[in-house]
């Protein structure tokens, strides 16, 4: 079931072309704290991520994008980026999971029945 699971979905991690792809022409360039694996082609022209889990975009540090992108050369495993000491750690976005943000009022989140917003019409 993997197999098939692997040959025609991408978001359970990478597909058989990506991992052909990747063994044939790819060059490891290191691993975030999440277990992302990072590659670029041989000639250094294409960068890409294999993801540990779900694929999703946001999962990707800020420093790992930058390179991701080229608006870096040195990749973060060899040159550490200088961080403020107010920046905050990265984080996941979490919209649309059941660990989503929801504020007091909101449909999703938790409230008491007794502060019930609604009456029930009762005829007479």
């Amino acid at each position: 079931m993997l197999f098939i699971k692997r040959l025609f979905t991408w978001w359970n991690g990478q597909t058989i072309g990506t991992q052909l792809f990747t063994w044939r022409k790819g060059q490891k360039v290191g691993e975030d704290a999440q277990g992302n694996l990072y590659y670029q082609s041989r000639d250094g022209q294409r960068r890409w991520v294999i993801y540990n889990g779900e694929c999703e975009a946001s999962r990707v540090s800020p420093d790992w994008h930058g390179w991701l992108h080229h608006t870096f050369d040195a990749h973060p495993g060899s040159n550490a980026l200088t961080h403020k000491d107010w920046e905050k750690p990265h984080q996941d976005n979490l919209t649309g999971t059941a660990l989503a943000y929801a504020p007091t009022g909101s449909l999703r989140a938790e409230r008491p029945v007794s502060q019930s917003d609604y009456e029930a019409w009762q005829p007479e």
